[in-house]
């Protein structure tokens, strides 16, 4: 119940974000603060793990190389800090979690991508997993039944009319 109680509580801080696999390339856009003044800071890079339930704990590790530094960065999926994801590209991987990656340099670190459109890739909402217990006790949304549209005419079978020629003997 206590697991229930915290889903009812926490669902009003999740946020609607694609739903975030390993072997992925992302941009997360990342609201950083210096000072008075607030940025967006762009990092691009291959998603290696992904941990926590699909809940409000929920975490996912971006790495790349930079200046050839191999960083690696972990993001709260539902943080305020984090203003965007992006989906670049998905690529064919076997294994939950890509440490392996992290001695590969060059060609070896390459993947098969997947081919797809982005549009598709961040259509691919993330839904979260709400206790039945919890949706029991939620206000349910009214739905309005949309009303059957009345056809037109129906459509009578159309005959052609063959012209009776006169015939002549």
């Amino acid at each position: 119940m206590n697991q229930a109680l915290l889903n009812f509580v926490s669902r009003d801080n999740l946020k609607d974000r694609p739903q975030i696999k390993v072997g992925q390339t992302v941009k997360v856009h990342q609201k950083i603060k210096e000072g008075g003044k607030e940025r967006i800071q762009v990092f691009q890079g291959l998603v290696i793990q992904v941990s926590g339930d699909k809940g409000i704990n929920q975490t996912f590790t971006v790495r790349t190389t930079l200046s050839g530094v191999g960083v690696e960065k972990v993001f709260p999926v539902h943080s305020d800090t984090v203003a965007k994801v992006e989906i670049v590209k998905q690529s064919k991987v076997r294994r939950a979690k890509l440490y392996y990656m992290r001695e590969r340099s060059g060609k070896s670190a390459r993947l098969r991508e997947i081919k797809q459109d982005s549009e598709t890739l961040n259509k691919i909402i993330l839904a979260s997993d709400i206790h039945p217990e919890v949706e029991a006790m939620m206000p349910k949304e009214e739905v309005k039944a949309e009303e059957p549209k009345e056809e037109a005419k129906a459509e009578e079978p159309k005959q052609e009319a063959k012209a009776e020629e006169p015939k002549q003997d």
